[in-house]
């Protein structure tokens, strides 16, 4: 039982570091604080649909629970 439950506490880290982590980079590229070169404009439209898929499955996720 301890060891599924320390299963359980390391994959909801793994998760939160996940949407963290991906939020940073979209937000980044949305503020043009980071950027892919060679295509533009690109770089904020990419970091929007980051964004949005992050927090779309962030509540996929927790109505899932």
């Amino acid at each position: 039982m301890a060891k599924n439950m320390i299963e359980k506490l390391i994959n909801f880290a793994i998760w939160v570091t996940g949407i963290i982590v991906s939020l940073a980079v979209g937000l980044a590229l949305t503020s043009g604080t980071i950027s892919v070169p060679y295509i533009g404009v690109l770089n904020v439209i990419a970091g929007w649909i980051v964004v949005i898929l992050t927090i779309a499955g962030l509540i996929l996720a927790l109505f899932k629970k």
